[in-house]
C-alpha cells in the first residue's frame, strides 16, 4: 500500500485536478479534497468524536470570571512585589501571542492536511478554544490596565520568549507552505515531525512553566481571577495535547515505515531542545526564588514532563529519575466537579452550569 493511500484514513492525501471536485470513498468515509465535505458518519475514529464532545461539554467564557480582586491588587503599588508583577507580565506577553500562533497553525496548516471528518470536527473546536484563550489574555490585560504595546511586543523583545517563538515558527510555518503536499515518505515524515513539534513540545512543554507560575500565585490568593483564567486554559490545553498525541500515534500505527530510528532520534532531539528553551524561559521569568519556586525546580519539572511526553508517543525516557516537584498541578487538570482550586467559588466545569462568584 502506498503512503498516500495508507495515510488517507487520517490525513486525506488525495490530489485533485483543478475544475472538478472529486469524491473518493475510503473505508466508508467520504473525502472531498476540494470542497472538503465533512461527512461525519460512519465514524472511523470514535476517539476523535468523543474528544470533540468532551471539549464542547467544557465550555466557558473569559468575561464570566470576576477580575475585581485582581484589579485592586494590581493597582495597589504595595500589593505585589516586582518579581510577582514580572511573572504576570511575562506570561501574558508569551501566551497572548503563543495561542494566536497555535490558532493560525491549526486553521492555515494542520486543518489542510488532517482531513478525517471527526478529527476536523475536533480541530474546529480547538481553533475556537485557542481564540477563546487569546480573548482571555486580552481580557486580563485590559482589566488590569496594562500597557498593551509592552505586553504584545514581548515575543520580539524578551530573548527567551523570542527564542521559543522562533523555534515554533520553524515548524508551524512548514505545513502552511502551499507547495507542500503529503503522499511521499519524506513529506509524510515532515508532517509527523511538525505535529510532534506542534502538540508534544509547543503545547505540551512550552506552556507549563507559565501555567505553574500563575497558578502558584492563585494558590497563595494572589491574582485569583487571572489564575482562574489560566486554570480553565490549562484544562483545555491538556485536552488539545491528548488529541494531538492520539493523532500522532494513529499515523504511526497506519504508517510504521515513518517511525525509523533516525526519525525517533530527531524527535528526541526536538524534545530535549524544547526542555532547554523552556528552562531558559523559567530563568528569565523567575531570576530569583519566589512563591516557593525557583528555576532549578522547573528544570526537574520540565524533565519530568518530557519523560511523560516521550512515553506517550513511544520514545525512551530521556531523564531517568526526574520527579514532579509540583504534584498539585495534577489536581487542576481534573475536569470533574470540584471546589475551585483558589477557593473563590464552586465550579461545575460543564456546559449549562451557571458560573457565579462570591463577592
Amino acid at each position: 500500500m502506498t503512503a498516500a493511500s495508507n495515510l488517507g484514513g487520517i490525513t486525506g492525501l488525495e490530489s485533485l485536478e483543478m475544475g472538478a471536485a472529486r469524491v473518493q470513498v475510503d473505508d466508508k468515509k467520504i473525502i472531498n479534497c476540494r470542497a472538503d465535505l465533512n461527512q461525519l458518519v460512519p465514524f472511523k475514529y470514535k476517539w476523535a468524536w468523543q474528544k470533540y464532545l468532551d471539549a464542547c461539554a467544557n465550555h466557558w467564557m473569559p468575561n464570566e470570571i470576576n477580575m475585581a480582586a485582581d484589579v485592586a491588587l494590581w493597582k495597589d503599588m504595595n500589593g505585589l512585589t516586582e518579581d510577582e508583577r514580572l511573572i504576570i507580565k511575562r506570561n501574558l506577553g508569551f501566551f497572548s501571542t503563543a495561542d494566536s500562533l497555535v490558532a493560525n497553525n491549526l486553521v492555515l496548516a494542520v486543518y489542510r492536511h488532517i482531513t478525517n471528518p471527526e478529527c476536523r470536527q475536533y480541530l474546529l473546536r480547538q481553533a475556537f478554544e485557542e481564540a477563546l484563550h487569546t480573548h482571555a489574555y486580552q481580557y486580563v490585560i485590559e482589566s488590569l490596565g496594562m500597557d498593551e504595546a509592552e505586553v504584545f511586543n514581548m515575543y520580539r523583545e524578551v530573548p527567551s520568549v523570542a527564542r521559543k517563538a522562533a523555534w515554533s515558527l520553524k515548524y508551524t510555518q512548514s505545513l502552511g507552505d502551499p507547495n507542500f503536499h503529503t503522499g511521499t515518505p519524506e513529506n509524510d515524515r515532515r508532517l509527523l515531525r511538525d505535529l510532534i513539534a506542534f502538540y508534544v513540545i509547543f503545547e505540551g512543554i512550552f506552556f507549563y512553566v507559565g501555567f505553574t507560575q500563575v497558578l502558584s500565585m492563585g494558590r497563595r490568593n494572589k491574582m485569583t481571577g487571572t489564575a482562574e483564567q489560566f486554570q480553565y486554559i490549562l484544562r483545555d490545553e491538556s485536552m488539545h495535547l491528548n488529541f494531538g498525541i492520539d493523532v500522532i500515534n494513529q499515523i504511526k500505527i497506519e504508517n510504521p515505515h515513518l517511525w525509523t530510528d533516525e526519525f525517533k532520534q530527531e524527535a528526541i532531539d526536538m524534545i530535549r531542545e524544547g526542555v532547554e528553551l523552556e528552562y531558559t524561559y523559567a530563568v528569565d521569568t523567575m531570576p530569583r526564588g519566589i512563591l516557593g519556586l525557583n528555576a532549578e525546580m522547573f528544570r526537574e519539572y520540565l524533565q519530568f514532563i518530557a519523560n511523560r511526553r516521550c512515553a506517550q508517543i513511544g520514545l525512551a525516557q530521556q531523564f531517568p529519575g526526574a520527579a514532579n516537584p509540583f504534584p498539585w498541578m495534577s489536581e487542576i487538570m481534573d475536569l470533574k466537579k470540584e471546589k475551585n482550586f483558589f477557593e473563590t467559588r464552586v465550579i461545575e466545569y460543564q456546559t449549562g452550569g451557571a458560573l457565579s462568584w462570591d463577592e
